[in-house]
């Protein structure tokens, strides 16, 4: 199924200074002011190229990326190679270690089934990426996915190389420590493409980019770019049964409208046991304990929390046209109960992000809750792997902001140069 290839990427060169300043993390998840910092790091961050500004911002990352090569900032590898990517790090007092190999991938089309996605795209985000292939012609940022792998094969392989010591380690400000290693045995590469070769491919993040990977081949071939490696894109694959794979929650926030959470909960009492509670580490051994159910968390500001724990756990929502992976998805119903049913958001306004805006963190959903901004918290539970598994195989997809992988993959290690510009 997946054909996967070794590839000779662009890297940073000593003459860029320390790889740790010149990393950024995926340009999604990048404010403004984050984008400063990053910027003020080094002259050299890759965020100037990542997530470019001003009035000709595509064109002026292009011109940069070949100033930049020129000068032997960044310089392409000599031989081909598949690389090996770990990140250590710690979360809520538990320490966790991941690792995926660096690959080229085909682009392959949805419809083909062997990359498969999980959760809806937006358009906007895609034309960005777009203009900047095509001004570039490089893959900066890697796509994230996963693939089945019970038996560890590709781990038995990995380790091997994780034995030597690596091209590339730091820590960054987050804790997250970085490694990367370089594949060039071609016993090694045969094994890895083989192995692959009859596997499907669930992505974790990056949808927009891969998509964009697939209408850029598709505009290489009908302009007749020559020289162009534009039918592989750079993929990220890490084994969905490592046990360092963490996913965060993505919490709802509701903003613009008024929320009466007494009348809410009303409604909701049709199909939730609610409780009220004033202490939100009460709230979040709530929802771990009830994660077998759909359990939300309701804050309107007060300092009040209500815990909405579902009564039954099949048949609560009905949704024409998809898949019972998808309705038991706890974004499914909170999103077809309480936000379309309810407060009446529909998908059109939370696509557009009109009245609904989400977070990672708790702590800043409460503070913009309590500081007049949103008038509404929803806190959910993680969506769990598996359900990715379920959805992407149905042939369905999430909603959008159902997933947040933890830690993203830093952006910047390796880059994909489709074309030498």
């Amino acid at each position: 199924m997946a054909e996967i290839k070794p590839f000779r990427p662009l890297r940073y060169t000593h003459e860029a200074g320390d790889t740790k300043n010149n990393v950024c993390p995926p340009y999604d998840i990048i404010s403004p002011s984050h984008r400063a910092e990053l910027i003020n790091h080094s002259e050299y961050n890759l965020i100037r190229l990542e997530l470019p500004d001003g009035n000709d911002k595509y064109n002026n990352a292009g011109k940069l990326l070949k100033d930049w090569i020129k000068k032997g900032i960044l310089r392409r590898d000599d031989s081909d190679g598949i690389f090996v990517y770990e990140e250590e790090f710690d979360v809520a007092g538990k320490h966790y270690v991941f690792d995926g190999i660096v690959c080229l991938c085909k682009t392959y089309d949805f419809s083909d089934k062997v990359v498969l996605p999980h959760e809806e795209t937006l358009s906007k985000a895609k034309q960005d990426r777009f203009d900047l292939m095509c001004a570039t012609f490089c893959n900066f940022s890697s796509v994230y996915s996963l693939y089945i792998d019970e038996k560890k094969y590709v781990k038995s392989i990995t380790d091997k190389k994780k034995s030597d010591s690596p091209l590339v380690c730091f820590t960054d400000g987050e804790g997250v420590t970085h490694r990367l290693w370089k594949i060039t045995d071609k016993r090694d590469i045969d094994a890895l493409t083989g192995f692959f070769a009859d596997k499907q491919l669930f992505i974790a993040d990056g949808h927009h980019r891969f998509e964009t990977a697939g209408r850029f081949n598709r505009y290489c071939i009908e302009k007749g770019i020559k020289d162009a490696d534009s039918g592989f894109v750079m993929m990220t694959l890490v084994n969905m049964d490592d046990d360092g794979l963490v996913i965060f929650p993505t919490h709802r926030l509701v903003y613009g409208m008024p929320v009466d959470a007494d009348a809410l909960c009303e409604k909701a009492a049709e199909w939730f046991d609610i409780s009220t509670h004033n202490d939100i580490n009460t709230i979040e051994s709530g929802l771990r304990s009830h994660a077998d159910r759909h359990a939300f968390a309701l804050y309107t500001g007060g300092g009040a929390f209500r815990l909405l724990v579902s009564k039954d756990t099949v048949g609560m929502v009905e949704a024409p046209g998809h898949s019972d992976a998808y309705r038991s998805l706890d974004v499914t119903v909170l999103h077809t109960l309480l936000l379309e049913g309810v407060l009446g958001i529909d998908k059109e306004n939370m696509a557009n992000q009109k009245n609904l805006h989400y977070t990672r963190s708790i702590s800043e959903a409460i503070s913009e809750v309590d500081n007049g901004d949103a008038s509404a918290a929803f806190i959910l539970n993680p969506t769990k792997i598996r359900e990715i598994k379920d959805v992407a195989l149905a042939g369905d997809k999430m909603p959008q902001k159902s997933t947040y992988f933890y830690p993203k993959l830093i952006t910047g290690l390796v880059m994909n140069q489709i074309k030498e510009i």
